[in-house]
């Protein structure tokens, strides 16, 4: 099966080696929706396998977790990503399948890019209470003045020269974001918070993490992409662990 652009069926199982997103950043947010409240119910859209449905359980929030993506959703489930905290359900950002007024705070993580963001957002605005929320996030790497991980992206420059990433959560792809969330007349009142953190990665993690990646996989092609990997796999050389910095980037707009 050849994988295309959005298509994740085949990195379900290179999911678990990502890293998870700033607990620091989702506090600050969890203070600014009033996520405190005995009642309040999230929806986390486009799930993939559940990696921020985890720590928004572990963070004391409980709702449902929606994903489009059979192998993803089904890897979330197996992982028991969300404990009973969150129910996991198919659907996608345009339609949830969710009830109107059934939610308090729509998130989505790392996902917003692949949506049809009009539709979305109507979507988001119906299911949401009255004053919910709807935050789109990132984590994408931090790596200025990290000579490794300059020299890693540089690596992958190198053989694919024309390589246009669709969304990485960084500045050059958030260009229009503002104005997009406000646009369509349903959402004001944003908020911008961006925390870093880093993550300490095993070799083999790391590697993986880079075997999640749908749009260089996609653009390089499985033989390269590969190759890809063997040189980012030498340049580590002895190397056990890889200390990765990222930088959680959140957009939070309240509903009108």
């Amino acid at each position: 099966m050849n994988m295309t652009h959005g298509d994740f069926t085949l990195l379900a199982k290179q999911y678990i080696h990502r890293p998870g997103y700033s607990e620091t950043a989702l506090r600050v947010l969890m203070a600014h929706t009033g996520a405190e409240r005995p009642s309040f119910t999230a929806a986390d859209v486009g799930a993939g396998t559940g990696k921020l449905t985890e720590l928004l359980a572990e963070l004391g929030l409980r709702g449902v977790a929606v994903e489009p993506n059979d192998a993803m959703r089904e890897e979330g489930v197996r992982l028991e990503a969300g404990g009973r905290q969150f129910e996991w359900r198919q659907g996608s950002a345009e339609e949830t399948g969710l009830a109107e007024d059934s939610v308090d705070w729509v998130f989505m993580a790392s996902s917003f890019h692949w949506t049809d963001q009009p539709r979305a957002l109507a979507e988001f605005h119906r299911l949401l209470r009255e004053g919910g929320h709807f935050t789109a996030l990132w984590n994408p790497r931090h790596i200025e003045g990290n000579a490794l991980h300059e020299e890693i992206e540089a690596l992958i420059r190198h053989y694919v020269p024309e390589l246009k990433r669709v969304s990485s959560g960084s500045h050059s792809h958030m260009n229009g974001l503002e104005e997009a969330l406000q646009a369509t007349g349903h959402f004001g009142r944003l908020l911008f918070v961006e925390a870093p953190h880093h993550v300490d990665m095993s070799k083999e993690r790391y590697l993986n993490a880079w075997r999640s990646v749908n749009d260089i996989q996609v653009q390089a092609g499985p033989e390269l992409f590969e190759r890809i990997v063997g040189e980012i796999d030498r340049l580590l050389g002895d190397l056990q662990t890889i200390r990765v910095p990222y930088k959680t980037r959140a957009w939070t707009v309240q509903a009108l």
